[in-house]
């Protein structure tokens, strides 16, 4: 039963066209690589080395970008302590100017206070002068009218 299933199976065996195969394909290889092969890989390595050129072109300018960028945000940073310190200069000048002019107001209340003060005190004793001798102007009539009675 084994030997039947040999007769109708397919046997390779190798002969003289196997040869006229292999050479054909080596043919048709070295044939492909020279004409299709050899100008795609030209082409791909001309661009590979343009797609690099231009890579590193394109790695220059955003490290040109980026160090303009930092020395940008150096400046504005420079820019902003100047600026925050004339705030800071104007600030205590003119705090320094306010408390000058409170000082001057607190003199010039005290002085109107003190003046104030005096002229009351110069007041009261003229009132009191006044009511001193109008009391004893009507001590006096009282005593003549009770003297006359």
């Amino acid at each position: 039963m084994v030997f039947a299933l040999a007769e109708n199976s397919i046997q390779l065996v190798p002969d003289g066209t196997l040869l006229f195969h292999l050479v054909l394909i080596v043919l048709m290889v070295v044939l492909l690589n020279a004409t299709l092969l050899k100008p795609i890989n030209r082409v791909l390595e001309e661009r590979d080395r343009r797609t690099k050129g231009r890579l590193s072109e394109a790695q220059k300018t955003l490290q040109l970008v980026e160090e303009k960028l930092r020395n940008y945000e150096s400046r504005l940073r420079e820019a902003r302590a100047a600026g925050y310190a004339a705030m800071e200069r104007e600030r205590a000048i003119l705090s320094k100017e306010r408390e000058q002019r409170i000082a001057e107001v607190k003199n010039e209340a005290g002085a109107l206070v003190t003046g104030e003060k005096e002229r009351l005190m110069a007041e009261a004793r003229e009132v009191r002068t006044v009511l001193s001798i109008t009391a004893q102007e009507r001590a006096r009539e009282i005593s003549e009218q009770i003297l006359r009675a």
